[in-house]
């Protein structure tokens, strides 16, 4: 999966969590692309960079090592956005199960799944974590967390225990696994792996609706499709100035904000035979076309709006463009 992300939902949970216990938000954001824009402007997703640079914040501002735990134990089925309202739609916990199968890289994008049934046990297996991308203890925290919160309330079943082994020794919080997760916890695995026994896999879910589920999964697979598509520089960059409209930050903000150096952000430019001024010219017309088709707008604003002081300066910018007049467009 190239340029892996992470859902802007879940990050929100992280700082919500954080500012709760009287972080200052600076602090938190720091070294992150949203140091620059804020929360604000925040998108469906963040780069995993920035997700990890807030969790390495986060750790560092409160020193509590049973973060991930808690982070995990707040992400439920509405925080997991399209697909979790998929999952409530199910027949059966085989059918949820396959479709975070098919699915779970718009929850995690860089992580990878097996799944097997063997002697009547279900298990199901991390295999493997893109190169250099070590899976942390914070990362297995939060993603075990969050699996066994979402299953028990799509099975509506608070008390829900399943063995899970972990690939780590026992830390130090270890009593807070035991407490969260039951009993049948394990350190010190090969592999980290969640088992549970097949006949689980028969449970009828309360909110089925095969009618709302096949809607659901056909946003999922063009979430999906957007997700794995060539993520080229040109497209993050439109998509981060129409994001950004009426700011239009200068060529070095923008390479900031998709972490990247002036220098390397050009020479990816270059490769895809694109500059920033096109693209930012691009973005500018799409915005003041769209305004010029509210007649109650003066010109002037219009200008203002798309970035000229002078309306003169603002009508030859949008004839290059465009190849037309705001007047040809406004009558039009």
């Amino acid at each position: 999966m190239p340029n892996t992300t992470t859902p802007a939902q879940y990050i929100l949970i992280l700082i919500d969590m954080i500012e709760q216990r009287g972080c200052d938000l600076d602090k938190l954001l720091a070294g992150t692309s949203l140091a620059n824009t804020g929360i604000s402007t925040i998108g469906a997703r963040i780069p995993d960079e920035d997700f990890n640079q807030l969790v390495n914040n986060a750790l560092e501002l409160t020193g509590d090592k049973t973060l991930g735990l808690k982070l995990g134990f707040r992400l439920n089925l509405s925080a997991h956005a399209v697909l979790g309202q998929a999952f409530m739609t199910c027949t059966d916990l085989a059918q949820a199960i396959e479709l975070f199968l098919k699915y779970n890289h718009l929850l995690a994008s860089d992580l990878h799944f097996e799944f097997e049934t063997i002697d009547e046990q279900c298990i199901l297996t991390i295999v493997n974590t893109p190169p250099g991308n070590v899976f942390t203890e914070f990362g297995y925290e939060l993603f075990y967390g969050a699996l066994i919160n979402t299953l028990r309330g799509l099975l509506n079943a608070p008390d829900l225990s399943l063995c899970m082994e972990f690939p780590y020794p026992r830390p130090e919080h270890h009593a807070m696994y035991y407490e969260m997760f039951g009993d049948d916890v394990h350190f010190d695995s090969p592999q980290g792996r969640i088992l549970f026994r097949q006949e689980l896999l028969d449970t009828p879910l309360p909110s089925s609706n095969p009618v709302l589920r096949n809607l659901y999964e056909a946003e999922c697979a063009r979430l999906l499709a957007d997700l794995e598509e060539d993520n080229s520089v040109t497209k993050r960059t439109l998509r981060l100035l129409r994001k950004l409209e009426g700011q239009y930050p200068q060529m070095p903000q923008i390479a900031a904000m998709l972490n990247l150096s002036p220098r390397t952000y050009r020479r990816r430019l270059d490769d895809e035979q694109q500059s920033f001024q096109q693209l930012l010219d691009q973005v500018r017309a799409e915005h003041a076309t769209r305004h010029l088709q509210n007649k109650r707008l003066p010109l002037s604003s219009i200008a203002y709006m798309v970035g000229f002081s002078d309306t003169s300066n603002f009508r030859r910018a949008y004839i290059k463009w465009t190849g037309k007049s705001p007047g040809e467009v406004r009558r039009g």
